[in-house]
């Protein structure tokens, strides 16, 4: 489906839309919104959103992951093998089928995530602490809802589809 973008609407307020999100996604990655204090930055995007899909689903293996996050099989055993390595996910047998792979968050993982998302959380709190509490839901709401419409286009145009939103 394309569309003429000057049929849509302002072409004024698109350019704007298109750098405020690019200036966004550039001062994300910089600051990787890591949070404050001593944890700020101590976990890589990968590692964080691949620990919090495993605490939000429970176990499955390395394609059920990947089909979740929308990502390659590939770049899943790829990113979960440091986290296999520092004891943040267990590799367990899959309990009906010993020879598939089960990924689980361990322990020790499960506290670090629960540590990063404190963190993120008070970034959250401080860079948005003079906004009203609709203003909050507000953005939340659309955030939300333009990263379903971004992946659902990677999704029908192949591309690769990144992150779904989490549930």
């Amino acid at each position: 489906m394309s569309m003429d973008m000057t049929t849509v609407g302002d072409t004024g307020l698109l350019d704007t839309l298109q750098h405020e999100v690019a200036l966004f996604a550039r001062r994300a990655e910089q600051t990787r919104l890591g949070g404050v204090g001593q944890v700020r930055n101590s976990m890589d995007r990968a590692a964080y959103l691949l620990l919090n899909r495993l605490d939000k689903e429970g176990p499955m293996g390395v394609k059920a992951l990947a089909a979740s996050m929308g990502i390659d099989s590939s770049t899943v055993t790829r990113q979960v093998a440091p986290l296999v390595d520092t004891g943040l996910v267990k590799r367990t047998s899959h309990p009906e089928d010993g020879r598939a792979v089960v990924l689980q968050l361990s322990p020790r993982g499960q506290s670090r995530l629960d540590e990063v998302r404190s963190s993120r959380r008070q970034l959250m709190a401080e860079l948005t602490h003079d906004w009203a509490p609709e203003e909050r839901e507000a953005f939340c709401s659309l955030l939300t809802r333009f990263n379903s419409a971004l992946s659902s286009r990677m999704a029908t145009t192949g591309g690769a589809a990144g992150e779904q939103p989490a549930s």
